[in-house]
């Protein structure tokens, strides 16, 4: 009762914020594995095994010719790494704290940081990732170039953000129909294995067929991204406003879902499912 009591600034209440936001992005990663080298690693190995799948893949299939010409496997790398960050976006959101978890107990706490921090968290260990295997591939197997890396760096960041925001509106549908959402959701990450395109180059696809993977800000991220990284490719069938135009979208729609669901958020909710 006899302490004072500051009135904190705008200023002072921002870093606060973002210090609030750092040390839940540490909990985040680290829940995921208590030693954090072992988690890195796992994603690193989770990585590179899809890299070698899709490789086995394309030889078996004969796709090889179809790919840009320049580095084949940063071809392939290229989508696998936009692809992982978008669908470990959308994870990270649906798995972070609601407002029933105990850690809302805590007043500075609310679900604004834990999705953020959530969020950041991914997005760390998939860049950490791309860099460590890319360099490793420097290194050791053959030099690689980037003709634009700030470029497809920001495609990288579109596809995170992307994955952000379109997990937000399935976040925040989850708590009214848990079962219906959840299928919805796993069946949307799967199918980008497909519908992202980052299997063929857009430019060489007919337009019958990219009909059915325009409809996917992935699949203009990648291909986007695509552009940044080969010198001698520029995408004719994709853009960056899509992505951005849905990424706006979602992210409107799901922040206002979840300030709705917060409302009426209750720790018997799914008591009777």
């Amino acid at each position: 009762m006899f302490r004072s009591q500051r009135r904190a600034t705008a200023i002072g209440s921002g870093f606060a914020l973002l210090e609030l936001i750092f040390h839940s992005a540490v909990r985040s990663i680290r829940r995921s594995h208590g030693n954090a080298v072992v988690g890195l690693l796992l994603n690193l190995a989770q990585t590179i095994l899809m890299v070698v799948i899709f490789y086995l893949i394309f030889e078996m299939v004969g796709l090889r010719g179809a790919a840009i010409r320049g580095n084949y496997l940063l071809f392939m790398m290229s989508g696998i790494f936009m692809y992982m960050t978008h669908v470990k976006a959308i994870g990270a959101v649906l798995k972070a704290d609601g407002p029933t978890s105990a850690m809302m107990k805590h007043a500075p706490m609310n679900t604004v940081v834990s999705i953020s921090a959530a969020a950041l968290g991914a997005l760390y260990i998939q860049v950490l990732s791309v860099t460590v295997v890319l360099y490793f591939y420097h290194v050791v197997i053959e030099p690689i170039t980037i003709d634009q890396p700030v470029g497809a760096m920001g495609m990288l960041l579109l596809s995170w953000i992307t994955g952000v925001a379109i997990g937000m509106v399935f976040r925040a549908a989850r708590p009214w129909q848990p079962t219906a959402v959840g299928l919805v959701s796993s069946i949307y990450m799967r199918a980008n294995m497909i519908a992202s395109g980052k299997m063929f180059v857009a430019n060489a696809v007919p337009g019958f067929v990219l009909q059915f993977f325009d409809w996917n800000p992935l699949f203009h991220t990648i291909d986007q991204g695509r552009g940044f990284i080969f010198l001698n490719y520029f995408p004719h069938h994709s853009s960056i406003g899509y992505p951005v135009a849905v990424m706006l979208a979602c992210l409107m729609i799901g922040l206002m879902g979840e300030f709705y669901t917060r409302m009426h958020a209750s720790m018997s909710w799914g008591a009777g499912r």
